[in-house]
């Protein structure tokens, strides 16, 4: 174990009200349902993060910066990570039938998040490994703050100005004040309410193009997990080297940031292609409509976790051609391997095992745990 200063992201999940919802409640079921909640924390964040530990009520991870080139990644996990965390406790809430206090007060609890930029050192002592250093202090101050009685939120996301910065993410509906911690000094903190967030995502209206929809599906099982499949299908710096375009250039965001609404241009020569996101669900799936020269071609790209930390990527087309619908149907599939679709997802594929080949080889796994 090397002892040698790491950069990177440290991240803390925190479930609101949990202290004084264990003054109230019975402990054993109170017990079952905190495990329950970590668990869906626990099983978002471990595909991209290093759990470093569990703290009661709060998990901690970090990701070397290095890991996490597409700052929005880290983002789209927090959102993602309250999503799972909501959708578990109104589930739970929903299927119980029991009276005791600690069922019946489960809507009580929600969840903060916390990330911060900074130096750390992984020491181990005594075959116990922990994060120490200044950021990894201040990560944790951070819990301590008042953007609960600035703003009355309960659920939200707080980063430190460092730590946004190195994401390059500027979202809609950001909250800034400065926060102040003895031997620390002043730390300006900028967070965004996560309520609304999960809010839109329940209601949006969902697109999927199923198996039984498509005109062509391409399904390849590739051993890295499911953020960085995402990446190398989304990043614009990455779809380059597979994709056969010159350049992806972002165009609209809505709310600062890709997601529904969002649009960007594929370039490719004299050629540019105008690709909309019609639906955003982070390594979940999503759904874009490219249109170039009369011609639509919208996919839906699905990521299922494998067991072995792999994932199976599922890419199903539709293509609309301007011709007859019955004649669309005939030639829709020799369309999409005429344009080199097959191609250019054998190609991702090789980069995607190239680089776990490497990983393996450097000795850090793809998926940290």
């Amino acid at each position: 174990m090397t002892s040698q200063t790491q950069h990177g992201y440290l991240v803390l999940a925190d479930i609101s009200g949990y202290t004084s919802y264990l003054s109230k409640v019975e402990l054993d079921h109170a017990h079952e349902i905190l495990t329950d909640l970590l668990e869906a924390i626990v099983g978002r964040f471990k595909a991209a993060l290093t759990i470093s530990k569990l703290e009661g009520d709060a998990v901690f991870a970090y990701v070397p910066e290095a890991k996490m080139e597409r700052g929005e990644t880290l983002l789209e996990l927090v959102e993602s990570t309250y999503a799972a965390f909501r959708d578990r406790r109104e589930a739970a809430h929903r299927r119980t039938t029991c009276e005791c206090n600690a069922c019946r007060a489960i809507p009580a609890l929600d969840l903060k998040f916390f990330v911060h930029h900074g130096d750390y050192i992984v020491q181990e002592v005594s075959g116990i490994r922990e994060l120490v250093g200044s950021d990894v202090n201040l990560a944790h101050r951070l819990m301590k703050n008042h953007l609960t009685e600035a703003t009355g939120w309960k659920a939200y996301a707080l980063f430190t100005e460092q730590g946004l910065a190195h994401m390059g993410v500027k979202p809609e509906g950001i909250h800034s004040q400065p926060e102040s911690y003895e031997h620390l000094g002043e730390v300006m903190t900028h967070s965004l309410n996560l309520q609304p967030r999960y809010e839109a995502l329940v209601d949006s209206r969902r697109a999927f193009i199923t198996p039984e929809e498509s005109d062509m599906v391409i399904v390849q099982d590739l051993p890295a997990p499911p953020h960085i499949v995402w990446d190398w299908i989304n990043d614009s710096r990455k779809r380059v080297l597979w994709d056969e375009l010159d350049e992806v250039r972002p165009v609209l965001r809505p709310g600062g940031r890709t997601g529904a609404g969002a649009r960007n241009h594929c370039i490719h020569g004299k050629t540019v292609a105008v690709e909309d996101v019609l639906d955003w669900r982070p390594f979940d799936y999503f759904t874009v409509r490219i249109f170039r020269q009369g011609v639509y071609v919208s996919r839906t790209c699905h990521f299922v976790p494998l067991p072995d930390g792999g994932t199976r990527l599922s890419t199903n087309f539709v293509v609309k051609l301007p011709f007859p619908d019955w004649l669309t149907r005939r030639i829709a599939q020799p369309f999409l391997k005429l344009v080199g679709i097959p191609r250019t997802r054998e190609h991702m594929a090789k980069l995607v095992e190239e680089e776990a080949a490497r990983e393996k080889l450097a000795g850090e796994p793809l998926t940290l745990v």
